[in-house]
């Protein structure tokens, strides 16, 4: 096992467990159990969280991670659960840190690679987030291996490597759980696919190949760019739009609605500006709002139901101006709070589509933001948070800095924040 360090440690309250199912997604009231947590929005549920921090002030502990991955953190049971991998992308582990001390439980490799696909040196062999149902862990790397692990005992349940697609820059989608289905995106370079494994099995019960036209083939009849264009790194989102279950999933160059039992395709729309969209969903009051990619990437806001393509009636209007590539947006009253990969932070009105203020904060951004109260965090590479707030007034209320820079977004227990830089996995308290 990799050495580990770790800070003195303070006890901790036990956070009670229980399970509360919700229109949108699977998920733990009291426990941050996937991606951007239990809604899938980065919305956070409790009387309170820190404000003010720093390497001296309201660490609780501080606890090294090895090697390299830029999954962000989950809870289960009152275990924090990431993965990470060798700097080669041979050896994938899954780490599992107790909450209330941040002492290393479980620390295993699940998956040996004898040839690695490529990982830009800005991505990592570890960047898909796991997922929980209380009782079970799903771990992701993509095409080298999906794996289900007993939450009690860290136990592998079954693990896949036969769904393979060329991520070419590496894997970063994170799956997510729909009833009985563990549901990800596979948008390579050569294949473009949504399926849905059981949950209980890891059989696969569905997949379905994204539709539309990439328009990108060359005189030659390939894919321009080996197929860059077709890439896609965003997690797919269940919500209730207009009385239907619906499974929205960005791929490249398109936003898609499936039925999620099924994986059928019931429409979509085209943005043939921005590529490689690494954002989820948000969904706000029956509108969903996304993120088209990186290049001149715009946000979109459409109107939900149809059939088949929908760009041409179901979309209200696009902000084209400082939208982020690679961080989720927070959707708080009229306001969309945004922050662009290089510090432009922006509120824009849901129902109109202006901007009601852009100011730049700094620093350069991957982890996605969350909203606590009126108050908004931004989290950046260089290991700044910026505390905003969630008004159509421009403020900021605090400025917090730590040693390491930040990949991976938040996770929440009992009104602490769980920060996972590049070396280190931080519990800050109130």
């Amino acid at each position: 096992m990799p050495p580990q360090a770790k800070l003195a440690l303070k006890p901790f309250a036990f956070l009670a467990f229980f399970f509360l199912a919700t229109l949108e997604n699977r998920s733990f009231a009291a426990e941050w159990n996937q991606f951007r947590g239990p809604t899938g929005q980065g919305t956070v549920e409790t009387d309170q969280l820190p404000l003010q921090w720093s390497e001296e002030q309201n660490i609780e502990w501080k606890t090294a991670i090895h090697d390299k991955g830029w999954s962000s953190p989950i809870v289960c049971q009152d275990k924090i659960w990431m993965t990470t991998a060798s700097e080669d992308g041979r050896k994938l582990y899954v780490i599992v840190v107790q909450a209330k001390d941040g002492a290393i439980l479980w620390d295993r490799q699940l998956f040996t690679i004898a040839d690695p696909q490529f990982a830009h040196k800005f991505n990592s062999y570890a960047s898909p987030t796991p997922v929980s149902d209380g009782s079970r862990v799903y771990v992701t790397f993509g095409s080298p291996g999906t794996a289900c692990l007993d939450a009690q005992t860290g136990e592998v349940v079954w693990k896949r490597t036969d769904i393979v697609c060329n991520h070419f820059r590496g894997a970063g989608s994170s799956p997510i759980l729909f009833q009985d289905l563990l549901i990800m995106n596979f948008d390579g370079s050569d294949q473009q696919f949504i399926m849905a494994l059981d949950a209980a099995t890891g059989e696969t019960r569905w997949q379905t190949q994204r539709s539309i036209d990439y328009m990108d083939l060359g005189p030659d009849g390939l894919p321009e760019a080996d197929g860059d264009w077709r890439k896609g790194f965003s997690t797919p989102h269940v919500a209730e739009l207009e009385g239907q279950q619906r499974l929205l999933s960005i791929g490249s160059k398109a936003l898609y609605a499936y039925e999620p039992l099924t994986g059928k395709e019931i429409w979509h729309t085209e943005s043939r500006i921005g590529h490689s969209a690494s954002s989820r969903p948000t969904i706000h009051r029956n509108q969903i709002y996304y993120l088209t990619g990186f290049s001149k990437g715009e946000l979109w806001a459409v109107r939900p139901g149809g059939q088949g393509h929908v760009t041409d009636t179901h979309v209200r209007w696009t902000f084209k101006r400082s939208v982020p590539n690679k961080p989720s947006m927070i959707a708080h009253e009229d306001c969309l709070f945004m922050i662009h990969d290089g510090g432009v932070a922006s509120c824009v009105d849901t129902l109109t589509g202006e901007a009601i203020w852009q100011e730049r904060i700094g620093g350069n951004y991957s982890a996605s933001p969350i909203r606590w109260k009126e108050h908004i965090y931004f989290f950046s590479e260089e290991g700044k948070t910026s505390i905003i707030a969630a008004s159509k007034n421009f403020v900021i209320q605090h400025t917090n800095q730590l040693d390491g820079g930040f990949m991976a977004s938040p996770a929440i227990v009992d009104q602490s924040l769980i920060l996972r830089s590049k070396r280190h996995l931080y519990r800050i308290h109130p």
